[in-house]
């Protein structure tokens, strides 16, 4: 069963998200009170915890949220589910917008590390329904 290990938000851009209990996303808009909010195809980041795995090596203690994630999965490669892909998330529906990003170039996990997992594997998602998303919650693909 796919599902959420974590939802995080930031308050500020440029700074690292941190986890919190639960979010509440909003159509046209993303995840009230994150500051990557907006009516744009980049509402939500989502980023497999399969994903993070991979950095551990190098970073072991690395925090949840340090990618920039609003939301971290388990039991869903969400970097393969391709452009339009419709998931539930708790008693809400995503779509699957877009695939990657441009890294800075500066970010601290890539000056440290050599390498970051989010531009190749982290995938952002616009709101269909809203609703609320908290950590345990399933994800079904519906389309």
């Amino acid at each position: 069963m796919a599902s959420v290990v974590a939802v995080c938000i930031s308050e500020k851009k440029g700074t690292m998200k941190h986890p919190v209990e639960q979010i509440e996303v909003k159509l046209n808009h993303g995840i009230i009170g994150d500051a990557h909010a907006g009516d744009w195809h980049r509402q939500i980041s989502l980023l497999a915890s399969e994903s993070v795995d991979k950095m551990k090596a190098v970073f072991p203690d690395i925090p949840i949220g340090a990618f920039a994630e609003n939301i971290l999965t388990e039991g869903i490669q969400v970097a393969a589910l391709p452009i339009g892909t419709q998931l539930m998330v708790g008693d809400t529906v995503l779509e699957i917008s877009k695939i990657g990003k441009e890294c800075h170039k500066d970010c601290a996990i890539r000056k440290q590390g050599g390498d970051c997992v989010m531009p190749r594997e982290g995938v952002f998602a616009i709101v269909l329904k809203e609703g609320r998303i908290k950590g345990g919650d399933e994800i079904l693909p519906i389309q």
